[in-house]
């Protein structure tokens, strides 16, 4: 039984606004994007991020469109300080796009930051202090204007390292930590003291960030606070009013988008939410729910599983199946009124009417995802009993994305032909779609293979048989078998995942590759299955199943194409 609350949490005081105008507004475009999947959500992982991941994770944040990326904190890491460096001295920064890098209000610290980014084309350098009641009293023992004399004291600070660099245009962000906990007329008083002590004006331009620290109240009450802050700012035509919501309490994102409602003009955030405790704001449901909204969200989420596994392979942190957008689950009915409801929206769709189909708020298509296992799966006669009997009769553990892509081909069947399939013709299907699929038709069936040693990466020699029983050889050079293999078959497949199993035990195992692949212009994603006593020839084989399904589905656009996540 728990306690009486009444006795233990007092909550949050609502804000004196009886004029508050952001209810009555709309939003009409989107906010300035700063990624902190680099740093913030770093900082929140099991095992922060090594060097080659955070860079691969920088590029894929430049390709989507963030034109300002906080890229660490290299007064704390030094791993983040060369990183940092490397992205500066090797010019890896796009001209449009603004580095950020954080720091405590500590002069050793900011001395070290500056140093990080001088030279770079501009940055934004990110202070910040606890100054919510809780923090003054019990971990600091400092008074009100004792805060604000130590914002004023470091503020100065920067300013003057940063007029030793001008040939980097220097932006200031400061953030009073815990904002959404502390005393309104605190938060002014030490925001307004960085303002007025660094100067802010067209030449020398400033952020106000006002996090949810710890999210503590309902989003309406966050708006109130940002709509008074707006309101009492100093120089606040000078002032980019920001925002970066935690989601202790669920409502991050609602908070971001009452907070843009109330004057913020950007908001910071992780891709899909991580983050301390229970993460930060989602980039990605906040982005596509303008985008549902009619409003363009200037990221390009068009190819939304590439991006997940990008993130899942660089942070270690799986994506929920249901989470909003990019779950494996979320554009597929289990529920048959609901894949009733959701084919007669289909029937009902013209291509030039706006977006209405029962249970889809956005087009799939839109997100690189097809229609094709929406209505067709559901957890009586789809994924489920499928791949109990694979796994029960074969020993084939299938990827849950590959359930719902196979459970869609077997489902069509069993709707063509008006009856049930069996084990036996269920492994029949398996193996003519996944283990000898068409290869012909994609002019590889394999032959043999060499691996040999090359000072750029592991090289791989094919022997390849057209079709008409000529051997083509081909060389292939990669950071592993599969990737060499893809570069010896020169064509545009792109391998998003790879898993392996072993179909029995003792010497006689086989071993069973998977892959995951996308084609250019192909929504969606591919499997390909390489079964063979040699892990290596099995991955081959694998790679050469994709590319066979990929040319098959291309030979046959009158068939229904079905993919793994969609």
């Amino acid at each position: 039984m728990l306690i009486n609350p009444s006795s233990k949490y007092r909550g949050v005081a609502p804000v004196d606004l009886p004029d508050r105008q952001w209810p009555n507004r709309r939003l009409t475009r989107a906010p300035i994007w700063l990624s902190t999947d680099l740093r913030d959500g770093n900082q929140a992982l099991f095992e922060p991020m090594n060097r080659a991941r955070k860079l691969r994770l920088f590029d894929e944040l430049l390709r989507i469109g963030f034109k300002q990326i906080e890229v660490g904190f290299p007064s704390a890491s030094r791993t983040d300080f060369e990183i940092v460096r490397h992205l500066i001295d090797a010019d890896l920064i796009p001209d449009d796009v603004t580095p950020m890098v954080i720091s405590q209000l500590r002069e050793d610290l900011i001395t070290q930051t500056v140093r990080s980014v001088a030279g770079a084309r501009r940055a934004i350098v990110h202070l910040y202090n606890a100054i919510a009641p809780a923090w003054r009293q019990l971990v600091f023992g400092l008074s009100v204007s004792q805060i604000v004399a130590i914002v004023e004291h470091h503020v100065g600070l920067l300013k003057r390292l940063t007029a030793a660099h001008p040939q980097t245009q220097w932006v200031l962000q400061y953030s009073p930590e815990t904002f959404c906990m502390a005393e309104l007329e605190v938060s002014l008083a030490v925001c307004n003291a960085a303002i007025e002590t660094w100067d802010a004006s067209p030449q020398r331009p400033i952020i106000i960030n006002l996090p949810t620290t710890v999210e503590v109240s309902t989003a309406n009450v966050f708006a109130d606070q940002v709509e008074w802050m707006d309101r009492h700012l100093a120089r606040r035509e000078h002032v980019v009013l920001s925002v970066h919501p935690h989601n202790d309490r669920g409502t991050g994102v609602a908070c971001a988008e009452q907070a843009l409602l109330a004057g913020a003009q950007r908001v910071e955030g992780c891709l899909f939410g991580n983050g301390e405790r229970s993460g930060n704001l989602d980039v990605v449901t906040l982005a596509l729910n303008l985008y549902t909204q009619g409003i363009a969200p200037g990221l390009d989420f068009s190819d939304i599983a590439a991006v997940a596994r990008v993130a899942e392979d660089c942070t270690a942190l799986p994506i929920h199946p249901r989470h909003p957008y990019v779950g494996d689950l979320v554009f597929t009915a289990f529920s048959g009124s609901h894949q009733d409801a959701i084919a007669k929206g289909f029937a009902a769709q013209r291509t030039d009417a706006p977006w209405q189909v029962p249970y889809l708020p956005i087009d799939p298509h839109d997100l690189g995802r097809t229609y094709d296992s929406i209505v067709r799966v559901n957890s009586q006669s789809g994924k489920g009993g499928i791949a109990f009997l694979l796994q029960r009769d074969h020993g084939i553990v299938m990827p849950r994305r590959m359930q719902v892509e196979f459970s869609a081909i077997v489902q069509s069947l069993a709707d063509a032909s008006e009856t049930e399939l069996d084990s036996a013709q269920l492994w029949a299907v398996f193996e003519r779609t996944y283990l000898t699929p068409t290869r012909a038709q994609s002019g590889f069936i394999y032959h043999a293979h060499r691996l040999y040693d090359d000072a750029n990466g592991q090289g791989i020699a094919l022997q390849l048989d057209d079709g008409s029983g000529a051997l083509q050889h081909r060389k292939g050079i990669g950071n592993g078998p599969i990737a060499a293999t893809v570069a010896a078959l020169g064509v545009p497949i792109r391998i998003d995942s790879y898993e392996e199993r072993s179909l029995g035990a003792g010497a006689e195992a086989e071993a069973l590759a998977i892959v995951e692949a996308a084609w250019p212009g192909v929504p969606g994603t591919r499997f390909g299955v390489g079964r063979h006593p040699n892990i290596v020839t099995a991955s081959v084989l694998a790679v050469l199943s994709a590319v066979a399904r990929f040319a098959d589905a291309r030979s046959h656009p009158q068939a229904p194409i079905t993919d793994a996540d969609h």
